[in-house]
């Protein structure tokens, strides 16, 4: 009887957070179709739904040209973005809370985020001096591909400098992300002293991150995040066991030293891409695991796709929000989650607190 008992409990757990995962989907769905009618000019959810069913082969009626040429060519595509950017950045939060067993671990915590931001702060401000003669042709991609080439650098730094014996400390780690975290954003505040006052103003809302997006430039960036997002889902049980301690994960089979590389190069690679991509968005990857572990647990098989979804959730609410708040401008969206995720996340904090108090 204990051991139906046992499995009944055990499947009844498993049955929740495969609920929670579909909850999640349907709240993303939501938001998305939300976010597509707001904006300053609003277009009736009704409308949204039949301009979806008519672009997926459901309906044969289609809405206003001009709604829909707004849904096509403006809204969807910085939502898309927000989908990704903001899966990619849940994602690497839990990946970094779990391989540096830390819950206030995030992406920009090793140094990648402000290395990348640093990379795109010195090509807007010198990039007609780096590429010279071949800054009319290069110029659109010359943003991202710096900050990924930051955020790619620092990341290979990083890890040679944390190597000892052949084998990397992970405190180590984020002691030097955190010097370079100051090295990187010491090198914008240069270049920022340096920029004129057009660079400046492009500068500002760079760096408080945009969804608005650079175009057809932003592919290549775009597909590293999705094949990084897609390679760090895989990593689910092996940070079970990571968990446990480098020593016992060693024992159960887990190749440690392999693990930490992999993870902390994809998760390095899809910030950058990011970063490259949006800017400087803060607290998305540092709450998101902590919500869905409220619902999930700590199992990183459900808490890592559940993450994604949730910092996916996280940004389309929030760029909702910046296209709204301040109308006809617009709020950078980095400003958003920041008013929002600094408090909620005080607020775990504090939760926490009384809890192990008590």
């Amino acid at each position: 009887m204990k051991q139906v008992a046992t499995s009944l409990r055990q499947f009844g757990q498993i049955n929740r957070r495969v609920w929670s995962l579909v909850l999640l989907l349907l709240v993303l769905v939501l938001v998305t179709v939300m976010s597509l009618g707001t904006g300053g000019a609003h277009i009736a959810l009704g409308d949204v739904i039949v301009h979806i069913a008519q672009r997926i082969g459901l309906s044969g009626s289609g809405i206003d040209a001009f709604d829909g040429r707004i849904l096509d060519t403006l809204r969807l595509p910085r939502i898309l973005r927000a989908i990704v950017i903001g899966g990619g950045l849940g994602l690497a939060g839990a990946v970094m809370q779990s391989l540096f067993r830390n819950p206030i671990a995030d992406p920009g915590i090793i140094g990648v985020s402000a290395s990348a931001a640093f990379g795109a702060v010195a090509m807007i401000v010198s990039g007609h001096i780096i590429l010279g003669s071949f800054y009319p042709t290069i110029g659109p991609y010359g943003v991202p591909v710096a900050a990924f080439a930051g955020a790619v650098i620092a990341t290979a730094f990083i890890r040679i400098l944390s190597r000892q014996d052949g084998q990397t400390d992970a405190a180590i780690m984020l002691l030097i992300g955190v010097a370079i975290n100051a090295m990187a954003f010491a090198g914008v505040g240069v270049f920022t002293y340096m920029a004129d006052d057009a660079q400046l103003r492009s500068l500002t809302f760079w760096q408080m991150g945009a969804l608005a997006g650079n175009g057809p430039t932003d592919t290549p960036a775009l597909i590293i995040m999705v094949l990084g997002i897609a390679y760090l889902m895989s990593l689910g049980s092996p940070l079970n066991l990571f968990l446990l301690g480098e020593a016992e994960a060693r024992h159960l089979g887990v190749e440690v030293e392999h693990l930490k590389r992999r993870a902390t190069v994809a998760t390095a690679l899809v910030v950058g891409a990011a970063v490259a991509v949006s800017g400087i968005i803060g607290f998305v990857g540092l709450v998101a695991p902590h919500l869905v572990r409220l619902v999930t647990g700590p199992d990183n098989r459900y808490v890592l796709p559940a993450s994604a979804i949730c910092g996916a959730i996280m940004l389309t609410g929030a760029d909702a929000v910046a296209r709204i708040i301040v109308l006809p401008a617009e709020l950078p969206i980095g400003l958003v989650t920041g008013i929002i995720g600094g408090p909620f996340f005080l607020g775990l904090l504090m939760r926490e607190k009384k809890r192990r108090r008590l």
